[in-house]
């Protein structure tokens, strides 16, 4: 049977990959690792090699996601409520880590991209469902890349009619050039400019006390209502956003990471987790300590004028220093989002999409990728557009979108036909549900404050968590009732060598007419949230 973990094994010789340029030797920025090498087991020195071999699509997509839209989101976090909402973070390491972990495996078991999965064993309704809703919200998410790269430069005295078309050039430069390789150090040049953060962080001369208090009591100076959740919603979708599902995944097989490479790949993501962390937790840091306390407190714009105001409160070191992060960060963002899109086009309609091709050999690839950032980049630049807002509202439709990505991405990790030995463990679907439903809970309490903005949200708030926890305590009831399958276990050298079939040999999952209502309720309740996060942002554009 193709769910047997031992006997249903397939080679990496004869991995399913849609596009043979996906087979190979890993060549990293840091290193190469032939395509039949064995991890190393004892000499330190040789396993640190090979994780930096290994290293890049977890750093890349963690650090990339702090992003532009991050950057303004972290630095109006500081602004606007000082370090009260700091624990959300430490929340959404968890929530990297494990959504981020799974995609590990589906990458480097499967060899094919995210979207190619969904396709396959849920249909083209939902594959289309989940690449739309990536196209839309990744485009948007570009657009704001641009802004902010417009913003940090219109800092430095550079309109943002040069900046932004030499920026959009640069990024197609850089991709389009034929080497996975060139483009990881690209990316990794970019990692480490990154580091900026930190130095800027102490120039706000930060003390340990209300950092503290931030970190471990939750709640959100001024009370929870509609506008301060609207904003932790934001926090959430800049900091886990559905993209990244897409693009690790992919990024993972385009490196040729292979299943006996997972734990270097685990290291690599919980590694690129933490310090993405850490640089949110400083742009917090520099808007809490230069701005809250001062007339810019509740009154943030956008990224320019909080560069001008941290210019303003510690001195134009700390002002150059942050436009050089912002800048950073929307060249990084810009290039793994539409990444993700790229790869996900080439996935669903078969064509070659690998960075290892040159631009003759995957034309549609790199000419989508270049489409993508040339229309992104001119229409950053229509006069008067509200940027701020965008930025803010981009964030926030992450956050309620991603839901329905975990969802799918939780469905794919317990097929067996898929993963085999590789299946989501009880207590990570435990714990994936538990972030599914507080994500969904967020997403909740935005819509019925938007609808009805006199309401007690603490009230509404304890109410869902009550609701959900019920919920969640039938659905464990109901997961400890049904019998269970017992599967061979696989040895750990099995588990090393087993990738999934061709997809074509597995049969589709089964769909029970209680998880066809869930999921087009689910579908139903997406689109009534985005309606309602359109109407709260054009509130806010106007005013209100």
């Amino acid at each position: 049977m193709p769910n047997d973990p031992v006997t249903a094994r397939s080679t990496e010789e004869s991995r399913p990959v849609l596009d043979d340029a996906h087979l190979g030797d890993i060549r990293g920025a840091l290193g190469t690792i032939k395509r039949n090498e064995l991890p190393p087991r004892r000499a330190w020195t040789k396993r640190l090699a090979a994780l930096a071999a290994i290293m890049g699509p977890g750093l890349i997509v963690m650090v990339g996601d702090n992003d532009a839209g991050g950057v303004s989101t972290y630095a109006q976090a500081g602004q606007n409520y000082g370090t009260s909402v700091m624990w959300v973070l430490v929340l959404l390491v968890i929530v990297l880590m494990v959504s981020q972990e799974m995609v590990v495996r589906l990458g480097a078991v499967t060899g094919v991209g995210h979207g190619r999965l969904i396709k396959e064993r849920f249909g083209a309704l939902w594959a289309g469902f989940s690449v739309v809703d990536l196209v839309i919200l990744n485009f948007a998410t570009l657009m704001t890349e641009f802004i902010g790269v417009g913003f940090a430069l219109s800092y430095f005295g550079v309109s943002p009619y040069i900046s932004v078309p030499l920026s959009a050039a640069g990024l197609i430069a850089m991709t389009v050039s034929g080497s996975f390789q060139r483009w990881e150090r690209a990316m990794y040049v970019l990692v480490v400019s990154n580091l900026a953060v930190f130095p800027l962080a102490l120039m706000a001369h930060p003390t340990a006390r209300p950092i503290l208090a931030g970190t471990l009591v939750p709640g959100v100076a001024g009370g929870f209502n509609s506008t301060s959740v609207l904003f932790l919603i934001a926090v959430v979708g800049t900091t886990v956003a559905p993209w990244q599902l897409f693009f690790q995944q992919s990024n993972i097989v385009d490196k040729r990471i292979t299943p006996r490479w997972i734990n270097y790949e685990r290291a690599d993501t919980f590694i690129g987790a933490i310090f993405t962390n850490m640089s949110a937790a400083a742009i917090m840091v520099v808007g809490a300590f230069a701005l809250y306390h001062s007339s810019f407190r509740g009154h943030f714009v956008n990224a320019l004028d909080t560069i001008r105001a941290v210019r303003n409160q510690i001195g134009p070191v700390a002002g150059d220093f942050f436009a050089i992060v912002l800048l950073d960060a929307s060249l990084l963002g810009a290039a793994a989002v539409t990444l993700s899109i790229s790869y996900a086009i080439g996935d669903s309609f078969g064509t070659k999409h690998s960075l290892h091709r040159s631009w003759r050999e995957a034309k549609a690839f790199y000419g989508t990728f270049a489409a993508i950032v040339a229309l992104a980049a001119g229409l950053v630049l229509i006069p008067r557009a509200p940027l701020g807002i965008i930025t803010e509202a981009v964030q926030a439709l992450a956050g309620v979108l991603l839901p329905s990505a975990i969802i799918f991405l939780l469905m794919l990790c317990n097929d067996r036909e898929v993963l085999g030995p590789w299946v989501n463990p009880r207590w990570l679907n435990a714990l994936a549900s538990v972030i599914v439903a507080a994500l969904v809970g967020l997403s909740l309490i935005l819509m019925i404050t938007t609808m009805f903005p006199w309401i007690n949200v603490t009230l509404i708030a304890e109410t869902i968590a009550g609701i959900l926890v019920l919920v969640l305590l039938g659905l464990g009831a109901g997961s400890l009732r049904k019998t269970k399958t017992r599967v061979p276990k696989a040895s750990a050298e099995d588990r090393a060598r087993w990738t999934m079939p061709p997809l074509a040999l597995l049969e589709r999952p089964h769909w029970s007419p209680g998880r066809r209502t869930i999921m087009y309720l689910l579908r139903g309740y997406l689109l009534l949230a985005v309606a309602l996060l359109a109407v709260k942002t054009a509130q806010l554009g106007f005013g209100h």
